[in-house]
């Protein structure tokens, strides 16, 4: 549901946002010239040509019929897990907020909680190779276990993989998609989406009813980096669809990152065509965290919602800030102030691999731990953490 606006103006930016050649600068245009855009509905056309919107796009809101959002009206009402979204909600997402093109309306099934959580954005290729796949997986479950939350596109190949993997790491997944919230697309995404519904959230900005439509997945994409901090690029072609989103993103100023590949795999030269443009070569997931922390803990100081606070970033936990978690606590009592191999760290301590690398990876987040190379890490002293 929505309470920060009253139901009157929910359904008359719901009418707009059905009207074709209303997007969202009209939307907002509207709201801004009349004050709201239930006072821009019994206006004159002159009168909205002077506000900004164009002939074309008044038309068809004028061709709509008064019924026009009631699908839309009728889906919030059916479920608590149903939500709209509008700018002044304190749920949307604070960061698309400040793109231009920002929606003016975003449907949620889910937790929109989750939406102003720290994002990290993962797409790539629906058909991709099997170290792609792995890629994705590993990426994502240290990301979900370092408090990032996945955001990707639902679609097959790397997105689902990331969406999965983030899961089943505990972590929260946003997926955003390019269709109606009654509908699934693709298909056999259906029990992911169900789970993502159920644990996470999946947005969209087009209104119930609306069928997945080529032209759509840009619009999508816009989202799904205008939400995030950064974007990783897993693998694609040249001609890939997921090198809009790092477009997109780069507009928006978000970072981006690709993993690169063999120079044999087609599939590896979308990502080196984005490194040869700027986006930063990537080969682990600490390289990203490291990179987006400043910008983490900036975003944390100004906005600290109780699981935005709990993210660990370096430059926020010191060796003397709270008492560690004990498997933390064993880890960094068995490393000493030179490099250690990991292997004899997992031996030290009696964890499991993940669970050491998992560890090793947030205390070198908090400025504790340095990796060497190699597989090798070492401790550091107070005062050498940044």
């Amino acid at each position: 549901m929505t309470e920060t606006i009253a139901d009157e103006e929910l359904r008359a930016r719901l009418h707009f946002w059905r009207a074709k050649g209303i997007g969202p600068g009209s939307v907002r245009r509207v709201v801004e010239h009349f004050g709201s855009a239930a006072a821009a509905l019994t206006v004159s056309d002159h009168a909205l040509l002077e506000a900004g919107l164009k002939k074309e796009g008044i038309d068809a809101w004028r061709n709509l019929t008064p019924d026009a959002a009631t699908p839309d009206w009728q889906w919030l009402q059916a479920s608590p897990q149903h939500h709209i979204l509008v700018p002044e909600d304190p749920h949307y997402p604070a960061l698309l907020k400040r793109i231009r093109t920002a929606p003016p309306v975003l449907f949620v099934l889910g937790d929109p909680t989750l939406l102003n959580d720290p994002q990290i954005a993962m797409v790539g290729s629906r058909n991709p190779t099997q170290g792609g796949k792995e890629n994705a997986r590993a990426f994502a479950a240290h990301f979900a276990t370092n408090g990032l939350t996945v955001t990707s596109g639902l679609a097959v190949g790397i997105d689902a993989y990331s969406h999965e993997a983030a899961l089943e790491g505990g972590g929260n997944t946003i997926a955003v998609v390019a269709n109606g919230l009654d509908i699934i697309y693709p298909l056999r995404n259906r029990k992911l989406a169900e789970r993502i519904a159920a644990q996470g959230c999946i947005v969209s900005e087009f209104p119930i009813g609306t069928v997945a439509h080529p032209q759509h997945f840009p619009r999508r994409n816009r989202i799904i980096s205008g939400m995030s901090f950064g974007v990783l690029v897993v693998e694609a072609a040249l001609q890939s669809g997921t090198l809009v989103t790092a477009r997109h993103a780069m507009e928006q100023g978000r970072e981006v990152f690709a993993i690169p590949g063999s120079i044999h795999n087609p599939l590896a030269r979308g990502c080196h065509h984005l490194i040869r443009q700027g986006a930063k070569l990537v080969e682990t997931a600490t390289d990203i965290l490291e990179e987006i922390a400043p910008q983490l803990n900036v975003w944390l100081q100004q906005d600290k919602s109780p699981q935005q606070a709990a993210l660990p970033l370096a430059s926020n936990l010191s060796e003397t800030d709270e008492p560690l978690d004990p498997e933390y606590a064993l880890v960094l009592a068995a490393l000493g102030y030179e490099a250690l191999p990991i292997d004899q760290i997992i031996l030290n301590t009696g964890l499991t691999a993940e669970a050491v690398s998992s560890i090793l990876l947030m205390l070198e987040l908090q400025g504790l731990v340095a990796a060497c190379g190699g597989g090798h890490y070492m401790r550091l002293g107070p005062g050498n953490g940044n």
